[in-house]
């Protein structure tokens, strides 16, 4: 296959790069990611009882005003280290999407490292769009079909439990929601192309369901759908991707 000159240049100077080199580079980008997060964390702790509120609607509208319980006295100080650790991911989320971006670039080509900003932003929007699906549909749901279970008896739900709950389906739903991105990535190193995802469409559709049969935490049908259907739709979306930027990789590759 023959390649633009500059392309070949930019192969040749990233194939110079030792496994220690990529080892180090890995470490840099860590370290960088670890000390946003850090920063992000300490700005999230001044606001952690606020987030909780906000956190905490999904089952307090439920509750009749009665609050969440604990059974440690450490425990509303962990809850908070928790909240603004994660809370602090999301706002640091673009930059340490940056992080990844600028480890996997050297493995790209010229053309292709011009989608930094737009890789940036759709990740970050992808990432920040699943957690408020899931806060303010998917969970919803899931804790008004339990608390409906279980109405026969006195709810005392402890904030650690409804924490690690919460946590489970939100941070599931951000992950889940970067499937575009994740296929981009597949299609532009080749390993997959959008023929390939429509001929193995029906295996896509059963690994969805199983994964939002394992994200779902109860095991009703209609909840079950609430996760399944944004990934079904967001593979549609991948589908999409793999076409348009697999199809630039083969253009690079034409001379």
């Amino acid at each position: 296959m023959l390649f633009d000159d500059e392309d070949e240049k930019e192969l040749d100077e990233s194939a110079k790069m030792s496994f220690l080199d990529h080892l180090d580079e890995l470490r840099s980008r860590i370290i960088y990611s670890l000390i946003a997060l850090a920063v992000g964390f300490l700005i999230c702790w001044a606001f952690s009882d606020r987030i909780y509120n906000y956190m905490a609607v999904p089952i307090t509208q439920h509750l009749g005003g009665r609050k969440l319980v604990f059974t440690n006295p450490t425990d509303p100080f962990t809850l908070y280290m928790k909240i603004a650790l994660i809370a602090g991911a999301f706002v640091t989320s673009p930059f340490i999407l940056w992080q990844v971006w600028l480890f996997i670039s050297p493995g790209l080509y010229r053309r292709e490292r011009k989608f930094a900003v737009p890789f940036i932003f759709f990740s970050s929007l992808l990432f920040i769009l699943g957690g408020v699906f899931a806060h303010t549909i998917a969970f919803p749901m899931t804790v008004g079909f339990l608390l409906r279970v279980g109405e026969s008896f006195e709810p005392m739900v402890t904030i650690t439990e409804y924490f690690d709950l919460y946590m489970t389906v939100i941070l599931g739903s951000a992950i889940i929601f970067e499937i575009p991105i994740l296929i981009f990535f597949l299609s532009i190193f080749g390993i997959v192309d959008a023929r390939f995802l429509l001929k193995n469409l029906r295996y896509a559709i059963l690994i969805i369901f199983i994964v939002a049969a394992v994200v779902t935490p109860t095991t009703d049908i209609p909840t079950m759908m609430v996760f399944a259907m944004p990934m079904l739709m967001l593979y549609v979306v991948g589908i999409g991707v793999a076409w348009l930027f697999g199809k630039r990789r083969k253009l690079s590759k034409a001379d």
